[in-house]
């Protein structure tokens, strides 16, 4: 954190002077433009081709340093982002095009976006960054939750698997001394026994149809997907993953949990009723950790109620709310124009991303 708070100083007493100075003058949105890109360094992760034969790629750096742009001016798509290039010649030169004609097509854009999705730039970027400023450091609490996420595509075709060596059920109770047919173990039941990567490529990623009682208690759906956020004490995103809007919040808890563990070390972890489970209780204090759950009173016999001081401490959730609107309103989270689970996830990364150095940049200024 030290690092950042020098590194922090160097842009505003050195760095910016010399921007006005040598490119003119720029707004807020210009400033918070060179801070993200100074903090994430895109180029840190991006291959360079120089002395190749043939035709020479576009400057995949410089690529990267507009999607970042994109996040960070909430623009809708990518026309939108060249027609901005163009016309803006600071944002276009802090990312490292000088004039207009060396920008790319729109068709090499999203060839590029492509590669920077399956390659997961945007999640490494903000794995380094969690890394410098959060490693060694203790983190109160980390807030789990989901956000809806919108898609423009058809929900996928949900094929039913029959397997025809399993005997159908018997309608109805079992016969007097007739042993029950034992349950299928749930997905929380199977991940106690699954590696975190078993656990991620078990998990649904394609579009379909999601439903949840919103905070006016009525059933809303919607088609897409569903963005799963761990967010640290100061709106802080740490982790993040994306699965079907059919997923259910508890089955994400535990693949986000090893995740989040894995970046920085933290003592309480909150969440809301849809994670009442005692599966998810039991891994908690496995860890070492306390979890702070809200109670899912299923019968009108659970009396589980908080105590006052878990009452207290358990308001810091609606930090995980806060970072769930932000991105929506202001990193691109509301403007998906790209299909597929991974394209999907890693336009959000990049809000996420840029989401993430800003609010370090707050806390610290």
């Amino acid at each position: 954190m030290q690092h950042i708070s020098q590194h922090l100083r160097y842009l505003q007493e050195e760095f910016f002077p010399f921007v006005k100075k040598t490119i003119g003058s720029y707004t807020e949105k210009h400033q918070q433009l060179c801070q993200t890109i100074a903090f994430a360094r895109p180029e840190q992760f991006l291959t360079h081709y120089n002395g190749l034969v043939g035709r020479p790629l576009n400057d995949r750096a410089a690529i990267a340093r507009a999607f970042i742009a994109k996040a960070i001016y909430n623009l809708s798509s990518t026309r939108s982002l060249i027609d901005y290039l163009q016309c803006d010649h600071v944002m276009r030169r802090i990312c490292g095009w000088e004039r207009v004609n060396e920008l790319p097509s729109e068709s090499t854009f999203s060839r590029v976006f492509a590669e920077f999705a399956k390659e997961s730039l945007a999640n490494k970027l903000q794995d380094k960054f969690i890394e410098q400023c959060y490693s060694g450091h203790i983190i109160g609490h980390i807030s789990r939750d989901s956000t809806a996420i919108k898609g423009r595509e058809k929900a996928a075709y949900k094929a039913k698997v029959i397997d025809q060596a399993k005997k159908p059920k018997k309608r109805g109770r079992p016969k007097k001394g007739e042993e029950p047919a034992p349950k299928d173990p749930s997905r929380l039941e199977r991940q106690k026994t699954m590696t975190l990567r078993e656990m991620l490529r078990d998990l649904p990623t394609a579009c379909d149809v999601g439903c949840k009682k919103n905070s006016k208690g009525y059933i809303e759906s919607w088609k897409g997907f569903k963005l799963h956020i761990d967010t640290a004490d100061g709106d802080i995103p740490i982790s993040a993953f994306l699965t079907s809007a059919s997923v259910h919040d508890s089955q994400v808890a535990l693949p986000l949990m090893q995740i989040t563990s894995s970046k920085v070390t933290y003592l309480y972890e909150v969440m809301d009723a849809a994670y009442d489970a005692e599966i998810i209780r039991d891994e908690i204090k496995k860890a070492g950790r306390v979890d702070l759950i809200d109670f899912n009173h299923r019968s009108p016999n659970d009396q589980r109620e908080f105590a006052p001081h878990e009452k207290e401490r358990y308001k810091v959730r609606s930090s995980a709310e806060r970072v769930n609107s932000n991105l929506k309103d202001n990193f691109g989270g509301y403007m998906i124009r790209v299909r597929g689970a991974i394209k999907v996830f890693g336009h959000l990364m990049f809000g996420l991303l840029a989401l993430t150095i800003q609010q370090t940049m707050r806390l610290l200024t």
